[in-house]
């Protein structure tokens, strides 16, 4: 569905809210990188997970007996 401009219409869209929380560092780097690029900064980790999903659902669950339950 979409607006009269022909805008997808935001009451109908797949949005939810959530927070996050990093650590400052990465949140910083997370905003320069946002400002570079003109972009959001949910968008920057939108991409980031689309990238590195693959990768990370290699480690082991925290439940699983292989893995040590370890952060990396």
């Amino acid at each position: 569905m979409t607006t009269p401009t022909g805008a997808p219409d935001p009451s109908t869209s797949d949005k939810r809210k959530q927070s996050l929380y990093f650590p400052e560092q990465m949140l910083k780097e997370i905003q320069e990188e946002a400002t570079r690029q003109d972009r959001s900064l949910s968008w920057i980790v939108q991409k980031a997970w689309k990238i590195a999903r693959r990768d990370i659902l290699k480690y082991p669950s925290i439940s699983d007996p292989a893995g040590d339950g370890t952060d990396t």
